[in-house]
């Protein structure tokens, strides 16, 4: 069942997500993909996360920063 455009699924499943961002880094970094994941008028989804998430790392320009890059995209696939 859809509500709103939203899958209840999809919107726990999301929320699991950035509930085991401990880190205050990694929750800097949810927050600044999920507002250019919204700003792009996309829907937030764990399909559009680990795109913007793959990016990074492809971007990444250091060691810890793709470190920090993989911990939240196996974050992201831990169930």
């Amino acid at each position: 069942m859809q509500q709103n455009g939203y899958l209840p699924n999809t919107a726990a499943a999301v929320t699991r997500y950035f509930n085991k961002a401990t880190l205050p880094t990694q929750q800097v970094t949810l927050g600044k993909i999920a507002v250019e994941i919204l700003s792009e008028g996309r829907n937030l989804n764990r399909k559009a996360i680990c795109t913007k998430l793959l990016s990074r790392l492809e971007q990444a320009s250091s060691s810890e920063e793709e470190s920090h890059y993989h911990a939240l995209i196996g974050m992201l696939f831990d169930r």
